[in-house]
């Protein structure tokens, strides 16, 4: 296996996997953190995701594992169920890496890239409606948002009323339709980056709620975990991180407001995460030079305490359209 997972040693410095205990891998994809959590300690590890294409990495490794791996075919929001179903109730640590893999972004047929052309899909199950329905039924004003929210597109409006004009006369089903349309939409000189990214960001984080399934992961793992267990999450955007750090540090007690001399009973639930540290670990200079990939990477990870879990915090969950509105007119 070639692939080698972002920020490997310091998610297993940040884990600090131990024998005897239960590990869950939230985003399995090819299997690298799994592989050496288990190679770090005599430990167990569920793997989950929510891609199918997965499953015969995830058998090798619960052969080539002695029993110690299982891969659950599931959303990493739904770990709770997924720890009930299996007769468990609490973890020792929980590794979330999130966006889109390597994997699914080499595969054309998945729709993920324009780097090749391939059909406009996107979804990481395979299920329920895909990018290329979303191009086609969503209003200007809803393209124009989840570009500019979900993919912080700077010319959303303009890019959307391209994409509206165009499907009139010509439907969009693969990628490298959409990728030319929004390219001349962005104009100006083409840098490193394809003008197209921005948009095919937010186009992917929409279809599949990467940012709803975050949020509610985020509540679950701290419904999960053991006291001292730790949660250790890489983050590749903006948006992302900006959820991240906010639940952490709000569960850390470093974003109440007002006075530390206040009533206990004004200042909120006792911390129910403690920071292994205060800012974000970013990846080494030499590890993006071997893989760039890893350039916008961010890792933050925290150790649970015995207070129990908060509320969810639903100001978390972006202002921005909801799959719910595609799904209701499908």
């Amino acid at each position: 296996m070639n692939h080698v997972p972002v920020m490997l040693d310091e998610v297993l410095t940040a884990l600090a996997a131990r024998g005897g205990a239960i590990y869950i891998d939230g985003t399995f994809g090819a299997g690298g953190y799994s592989r050496a959590i288990l190679s770090a300690a005599d430990c167990r590890v569920i793997g989950i995701d929510r891609d199918p294409a997965v499953r015969p990495v995830g058998d090798d490794l619960k052969r080539a594992s002695g029993g110690r791996f299982v891969l659950v075919e599931a959303p990493f929001s739904a770990m709770r169920d997924v720890v009930a179903e299996a007769g468990g109730h609490l973890v020792d640590g929980i590794v979330l890496d999130l966006g889109v893999s390597s994997m699914q972004l080499d595969q054309a047929e998945r729709g993920f890239s324009f780097a090749k052309s391939g059909p406009l899909d996107m979804r990481m199950s395979g299920k329920g409606p895909s990018a290329a329905d979303a191009i086609a039924r969503l209003t200007e004003k809803e393209l124009a948002d989840i570009f500019y929210i979900y993919g912080e597109e700077k010319k959303s409006r303009r890019v959307a009323a391209a994409i509206v004009r165009e499907r009139a006369e010509n439907p969009f089903t693969t990628t490298d339709h959409l990728a030319s349309v929004v390219a001349k939409a962005v104009g100006g000189k083409h840098t490193k980056t394809h003008p197209a990214t921005r948009t095919f960001q937010g186009l992917r984080i929409f279809v599949n709620d990467e940012l709803g399934e975050l949020v509610r992961a985020l509540s679950a793992a701290e419904q999960l975990l053991s006291p001292l267990g730790r949660l250790v999450i890489v983050t590749f955007h903006s948006l992302e991180d900006r959820i991240v750090k906010t639940f952490l540090r709000a569960r850390a007690g470093l974003n109440a407001g007002g006075s530390r001399h206040m009533p206990e009973i004004e200042r909120g639930p006792e911390p129910s995460f403690r920071l292994l540290t205060r800012k974000a670990i970013e990846p080494s200079a030499e590890e993006i030079n071997v893989n760039p990939r890893a350039r916008s990477a961010k890792l933050r990870a925290a150790i649970r305490t015995e207070a129990p879990a908060w509320p969810i915090d639903i100001s978390l969950f972006p202002n921005a359209p909801s799959l719910s509105r595609l799904e209701a007119s499908s």
